[in-house]
């Protein structure tokens, strides 16, 4: 299967509508994903958990994550992080990074409607956290293009017989 160049990893990461599914290692010992908005920028994916998310206290206590951003039509292109999150900004830091968080919001919603969800919920703290995707091991894959081979829609590793 192929996968995305760097620049096409780019341009699908910063298309908007893609959800971003987040993997933590639960608190309580068991995984759990949770479908996030996020915003891609200066080479990381930037996420927003609000102070009584679950995910942030999984966050804390164990910044491994994984990270798939996937489409189920078209290409069906697909990029899957697995890092360390790192928290840029705590709780009740949210005045300094609000700017971000409007592209963040306006990534899924119309413009008007992200300044008024903002507005309604300016009183609920959110951290910050990035993943870098340098950092990262990060896979990429989608459906063979024209030119290509149709069938090489699976991953060498994924033959016993080493096609």
């Amino acid at each position: 299967m192929p996968g995305l160049t760097h620049e096409e990893t780019a341009t699908f990461l910063d298309e908007r509508g893609h959800l971003l599914r987040l993997g933590t290692n639960g608190v309580d010992g068991l995984p759990r994903v949770v479908p996030i908005w996020f915003v891609y920028d200066e080479g990381a994916l930037w996420f927003t958990p609000r102070a009584k998310s679950a995910w942030l206290a999984d966050l804390r206590a164990d910044a491994a994550v994984c990270a798939t951003i996937d489409e189920s039509t078209g290409r069906m292109r697909k990029v899957v992080a697995r890092g360390r999150a790192e928290l840029v900004h705590d709780l009740g830091e949210d005045d300094v990074w609000r700017d971000r968080y409007r592209r963040i919001a306006g990534r899924y919603t119309p413009q008007e409607f992200a300044v008024a969800y903002i507005g309604d919920t300016i009183a609920e703290p959110r951290a910050l956290y990035r993943l870098v995707l340098a950092e990262s091991e990060v896979r990429s894959w989608r459906m063979p293009g024209r030119g290509e081979d149709p069938l090489a829609v699976w991953a060498k590793d994924y033959y016993h017989d080493g096609r």
